[in-house]
C-alpha cells in the first residue's frame, strides 16, 4: 500500500521530479538522467501502470486520493498529497487531472522484438513536437497499427506533453528506436515490410494504390518542417501522397498520420 504523505512546501525535495514540468529543456536532461518519466490525469496514469510501468512516487490534490485507491493500494511508492495550488508551485502550471505519477523507465526493446508479429508499421523521422508524436500514436493505436519505430532524433514518446495527447497510446504500442538511420527502410524492407514515404515527390501515387495489397506494410512520415529527408525518400520501396483539393498540398503530420493510418488498415 502507497504511503500517503501531506506535503505542504513546493520546495521539498521529495518533489524533485515534479519540478518545472514546462521547462521542457529542463526536464529531457532530469528524466533521461534518472530515468523516469511523468504521468499525468487519472486515467493516463492508470494506463501507465496497466502497460507494466513501476511508480515511483505519486503526487496528487485530496480528493484523487479515494479514487485512486485501487492504484495505491498496488503500489509501495510514496503518495505526496497538496493542494491544487501548492501543486501547481511545484509543477509550474495548473493541474487539470488532478494527478501524477512519476514512473521508472524500462530498456527498450530491439528492432526485431518490436517487428516480431507486425503486419503494418508507423516510420517516424525527426517529428520534434511532443505533440505530435504523441498523436501520432494515439492515430495509430486506434487504427490498428502494430508498433512505433523512431528515427534517433524524434522527440520522447514518454514525455509528459507526448503521453497526453497520446493518451497513453504509448503505453500499449510497442516502440522503439533505431539505431541505424542510414539503412533503417532497407532494413525494414528485408523484414518483409513494403516501406510506403508520403512525400509531394513527382513519383507518388495515391496512398490507396501504393499499399493496396501489401501484406506487411510500414508507413513512413517526415518532420514537421520539411517533410522527409532525400535519403528516407529515395530509400523507400514506394512514395505516396494523400489526394488532396487544389491548392492545398499537405496536412499537418498528426492529421495526415491519420487519414494514411485509415487508408493503409483498410487495405
Amino acid at each position: 500500500m502507497a504511503e500517503v504523505v501531506p506535503v505542504h512546501d513546493p520546495a521539498d525535495a521529495r518533489l524533485a521530479d515534479y519540478r518545472d514540468l514546462r521547462d521542457v529543456q529542463l526536464r529531457k536532461h532530469l528524466e533521461v538522467e534518472n530515468g523516469l518519466f511523468i504521468a499525468e490525469g487519472a486515467k493516463v496514469l492508470r494506463r501507465a501502470i496497466e502497460g507494466g510501468f513501476t511508480p515511483r512516487s505519486f503526487l496528487m490534490a485530496p480528493r484523487w486520493v479515494e479514487e485512486l485507491s485501487d492504484i495505491l493500494a498496488g503500489s509501495d511508492a510514496p503518495c505526496f498529497v497538496m493542494e491544487e495550488k501548492e501543486v501547481e508551485g511545484v509543477t509550474g502550471f495548473h493541474v487539470h487531472r488532478g494527478a501524477l505519477a512519476s514512473l521508472r523507465r524500462t530498456p527498450l526493446p530491439t528492432v526485431e522484438d518490436v517487428l516480431a508479429g507486425a503486419r503494418s508499421v508507423l516510420v517516424l523521422e525527426d517529428l520534434v513536437d511532443h505533440t505530435n508524436v504523441g498523436a501520432v500514436f494515439r492515430s495509430g493505436a486506434a487504427l490498428g497499427f502494430d508498433a512505433v519505430l523512431l528515427a534517433p532524433r524524434c522527440a520522447d514518446p514518454l514525455y509528459r506533453r507526448a503521453i497526453k495527447v497520446g493518451m497513453g497510446a504509448v503505453f500499449s504500442t510497442p516502440w522503439t528506436r533505431l539505431d541505424d538511420w542510414y539503412d533503417a527502410l532497407p532494413l525494414l524492407s528485408r523484414h518483409g515490410f513494403t516501406t510506403v514515404a508520403l512525400t509531394l515527390a513527382d513519383d507518388a501515387t495515391p496512398i490507396e494504390q501504393a499499399v493496396a495489397d501489401q501484406e506487411k506494410v510500414a508507413l513512413v512520415l517526415g518532420s514537421e518542417g520539411h517533410g522527409l529527408s532525400a535519403r528516407w525518400e529515395k530509400s523507400a520501396d514506394r512514395r505516396a501522397i494523400i489526394p488532396m483539393r487544389e491548392g492545398i498540398d499537405s496536412l499537418n503530420v498528426a492529421a495526415a498520420s491519420a487519414v494514411a493510418c485509415y487508408i493503409t488498415m483498410r487495405r
